[in-house]
């Protein structure tokens, strides 16, 4: 496979991701698919949009699940609502989790996608160990569906996150890392953060952020790529270091505007194909 393959995050009838007919316009090879709706995940639109890819030449890398009443209004609305941390929907998110992961093999896509939630800091708190649990559960069921387990980063810096997957002790659990959350969490350095969590790394966001005068307490902000303090070039060069290979995703959360995208993303492409060659030189 080609080295980083440039892809977008992208969307059919749910969440933030772009629409296939900007990713076909922009000559994209892969994306990262949010999980459309409940209602719509079925065999027979699994088939008609596995078809409409082929049309396009586009790949899905890795489907990401969403859930029903996350928030990312600021930090402490994240803490409470997203993902499977949160005890009081656990049991119906990991339960929807699992029905995402039988649509991802429809679309025979080996990778399920999604924040965990905020783990806690420490591993002695019932709640980590909650959470250990309900992820063994999510991985055992991709496991039967010949998928793994692919966790975003960014809400726990990346000591804790590597604690917790070594707890949990799955080998199809891994990491999608995007350097952007850890910015604009306050979780820590994303160089840092990637060369520790790097042999974990299976799937990667293309995302730029700048620091919060406050970290951990309030949001960074997302800018537009290379405009932010993640350091483009460094981040490509240190997944060149760690042996990463896989696509280069780019993911920008602005508002439905096909211009817009376009324009945004298009930029990112330009900067991202600049890197690979001047790297590659």
């Amino acid at each position: 496979m080609e080295k980083w393959p440039l892809g977008v995050f992208a969307g059919i009838d749910a969440g933030m991701g772009v629409k296939l007919e900007v990713v076909s316009e922009l000559s994209l090879p892969t994306i990262q698919l949010h999980a459309p709706q409940p209602a719509t995940r079925t065999k027979e639109n699994a088939d008609k949009f596995l078809a409409r890819l082929r049309e396009l030449g586009i790949r899905i890398t890795v489907v990401f699940a969403g859930f029903e009443g996350e928030s990312y209004a600021d930090i402490p609305a994240v803490a409470r609502t997203v993902g499977l941390v949160p005890p009081q929907t656990r049991k119906a998110r990991l339960e929807e989790a699992k029905e995402i992961s039988n649509f991802t093999r429809l679309l025979d896509v080996d990778a399920l996608g999604l924040h965990v939630g905020c783990v806690p800091h420490d591993e002695a708190a019932p709640l980590f160990a909650d959470t250990v649990e309900v992820t063994r559960s999510l991985c055992d069921h991709c496991r039967a569906n010949g998928q793994n387990v692919h966790l975003e980063t960014g809400q726990e810096p990346a000591d804790v996150l590597l604690r917790f997957l070594e707890t949990t002790d799955r080998d199809n659990l891994f990491v999608n890392f995007d350097p952007a959350n850890m910015i604009l969490y306050g979780c820590g350095e994303p160089i840092e953060a990637l060369r520790k969590v790097g042999g974990r790394v299976r799937s990667v966001h293309c995302k730029d952020a700048t620091w919060s005068d406050r970290p951990g307490e309030s949001w960074g902000a997302e800018v537009p790529l290379g405009e932010g303090d993640v350091n483009m070039e460094k981040y490509l060069r240190t997944l060149d270091e760690i042996g990463y290979r896989g696509p280069l995703t780019i993911e920008r959360e602005i508002p439905q505007d096909p211009r817009r995208q376009k324009e945004e993303i298009g930029h990112g492409i330009r900067l991202l194909n600049e890197l690979k060659a001047k790297i590659s030189a």
